[in-house]
């Protein structure tokens, strides 16, 4: 998997904008290119309900209205093509009238895109495009996986650390013993390869193990962490014999007792406590999960984990939806 056709979802805020840092160290890692989406439409102060003498050129001023957000857009978005810090690189920019989930989710088809990154709670312009609804809604939906970056609508994301460009970055990958939890590995792998050039990035494998489920099922918990010890061991081994190989990152693994699974996840990536690993570490940059697993050790891996996280942690999440074969 080659990141190459990234996409930017853009309202105008600088928060929505903080994504292009790091869709820029994507492309100029796998020499892609940027797809910028603005999302335009009428007010949602307008109402097209206008009673009277003039209720017969309501639809000429929405008309009015989208043309002055189209104007708008394209001054805007050539001024977004002209930042330095895109100097180098291949940018499209788009403006599609509608709503922005749905247009973010065509534009997948269209342009052949193959990341989306996007924050999380921009808070201007008509649409609100970055506000995490939206998110949601497009991680949710998404076939291709969605970068969020995390932010209080007056900051800018920090990630990757201005101060620290080239530095290592490290993706805990949450698993929970299925293979469509799997989904999110390879994903993860490549954007964490990307982030981190020209230094070495790392995986952290990381399952729950959740105590009243191993009682019930296995017996005992030592017998649940024999297992998931068996399983991550297992996965690093398998990613090490994979094309994977060729990125030269370091695969750790670790073990969490919780039965809050988002929780446990949350403080392991942003603390590093854990109950067991393989190398001691002290946080993680982002956390990679996939959507919808089914079945394995916890059968946990469950679209509302990932909401349940992308509303709690403050770390970027990297959200795969497998493909499921019928």
């Amino acid at each position: 998997m080659i990141l190459k056709r990234i996409l930017v979802p853009l309202d105008g805020s600088p928060l929505a904008e903080s994504a292009l840092a790091v869709a820029v160290r994507v492309a100029q890692a796998s020499d892609g290119s940027i797809v910028l989406v603005r999302v335009i439409g009428v007010p949602t102060t307008y109402t097209p309900y206008i009673y009277g003498p003039d209720m017969a050129q309501s639809p000429s001023l929405a008309q009015d209205l989208l043309d002055t957000e189209q104007e708008n857009a394209e001054k805007y978005m050539a001024e977004i093509a002209r930042l330095d810090i895109l100097a180098g690189i291949k940018v499209e920019p788009i403006i599609i009238p509608g709503t922005a989930g749905t247009a973010i989710l065509n534009t997948i088809y269209e342009e052949n895109v193959d990341l989306i990154v996007m924050s999380s709670h921009g808070e201007t312009g008509f649409k609100r495009l970055a506000l995490g609804s939206v998110a949601q809604h497009v991680s949710r939906h998404s076939t291709v996986p969605v970068l969020v970056l995390k932010g209080d609508g007056s900051t800018t994301s920090a990630f990757p650390d201005p101060a620290s460009p080239s530095r290592s970055i490290t993706a805990l990958v949450a698993l929970d013993g299925s293979e469509l939890a799997e989904a999110s590995l390879e994903p993860a792998a490549y954007l964490v390869a990307a982030l981190s050039a020209p230094t070495q990035g790392r995986l952290l494998l990381c399952i729950v193990a959740n105590k009243q489920a191993s009682r019930d099922k296995h017996g005992t918990v030592e017998h649940m962490h024999d297992e998931a010890r068996k399983y991550l061991i297992g996965i690093a081994e398998r990613l090490q014999g994979s094309e994977i190989v060729k990125l030269k990152l370091a695969i750790e693994w670790s073990i969490e007792d919780s039965k809050d699974v988002a929780d446990a996840l949350i403080q392991a990536a942003e603390s590093g406590k854990v109950l067991e690993s393989s190398h001691e570490f002290n946080g993680c940059d982002l956390i990679a999960i996939a959507t919808h697993g089914r079945g394995g050790l916890q059968r946990w891996m469950a679209g509302s984990v990932t909401e349940d996280m992308l509303g709690k942690t403050t770390l970027p999440m990297l959200i795969v939806r497998p493909r499921i074969e019928k």
